[in-house]
């Protein structure tokens, strides 16, 4: 069986190619209407027909990838603003000789501790991201040093040094935030997968991140969704109704799904998800 997998967050997806009619740039330029689907963001006219578009991001993560990636670009401004905060703390200890009470340990700030567990994806952020340690450590390791030297050294020296390393160190660290705030909106060029039933009429479309690979499967490849919960692989109903397995592939799982069940009549909604061969996979 071929499908093609997509990426909606930190999830792959993946579509057999008979369900899909076409992909295109997702626009914004859809037409709203009432609804009680908060996955539901819209109807597009593709082929004379109005079709329903779903957030897959909402679908799956409860949160749309826009909003996520707009949290992470906040958090950054945030975690930037409170190391300008840290360093004119610093500046007034030394100027005044009040006690600096903020840390000098990079890994118990609000920045080490997030920078600690962030994880991502996307190869582009990444590398990013890992350029914030050094300077972010000789960050912390600037206010050991002058504090150090404020003991035996005037003040017009302390001042001197620091004001020099506050250029070379926290400036390179704000040009590092700025790239990482760059790239999550750069990288963000969502895309509608237009399904379909008859392979001739589009049926519903589905807003995903990316497109990845396609791949072909066997049936030994999908785990059915009955193993994933019986081991308590937790699914809320609406993502459970489009679920028909698990893919392993080489260093990931990919979520197969039915396009179809996400709209189907109230009735069935609540039917339970049927074996993969009733899906037509093979």
């Amino acid at each position: 069986m071929d499908l093609i997998n997509f990426r909606v967050g930190q999830k792959t997806i993946s579509l057999k190619i008979l369900d899909i009619l076409l992909t295109e740039r997702y626009e914004g330029n859809l037409t709203s209407l009432p609804n009680e689907n908060k996955s539901f963001i819209g109807v597009k006219d593709y082929m004379d027909t109005p079709t329903p578009i779903f957030d897959l991001g909402i679908v799956l993560n409860n949160q749309s990838t826009s909003d996520t990636n707009t949290a992470l670009s906040d958090l950054l401004v945030e975690r930037e603003k409170e190391h300008l905060e840290w360093l004119n703390a610093l500046e007034h200890s030394l100027v005044t000789g009040t006690p600096f009470t903020k840390s000098t340990d990079p890994d118990k700030c609000e920045f080490g501790r997030w920078y600690n567990n962030f994880k991502t994806d996307n190869e582009d952020l990444h590398s990013i991201i890992v350029k914030f340690d050094a300077p972010h450590r000789e960050l912390h390791a600037m206010a050991r040093e002058l504090l150090e030297l404020q003991k035996s050294q005037p003040q017009e020296k302390v001042i001197s040094v620091f004001e020099e390393k506050k250029r070379q160190v926290f400036n390179q660290l704000v040009r590092l935030f700025e790239s990482a705030r760059e790239q999550i909106i750069l990288d963000y060029k969502p895309i509608i997968i237009f399904t379909t039933k008859d392979g001739i009429t589009p049926h519903i479309g589905l807003l995903v991140d990316q497109v990845e690979d396609n791949i072909n499967v066997k049936k030994e490849d999908i785990k059915p969704l009955e193993q994933l919960t019986s081991v308590g692989f937790d699914v809320d109903p609406q993502t459970k109704n489009m679920m028909r397995g698990l893919i392993k592939m080489k260093n990931k799982h990919s979520l197969l799904l039915d396009p179809s069940a996400i709209f189907r009549p109230e009735h069935l909604m609540r039917h339970e998800a049927e074996e993969t061969e009733e899906y037509g996979l093979f």
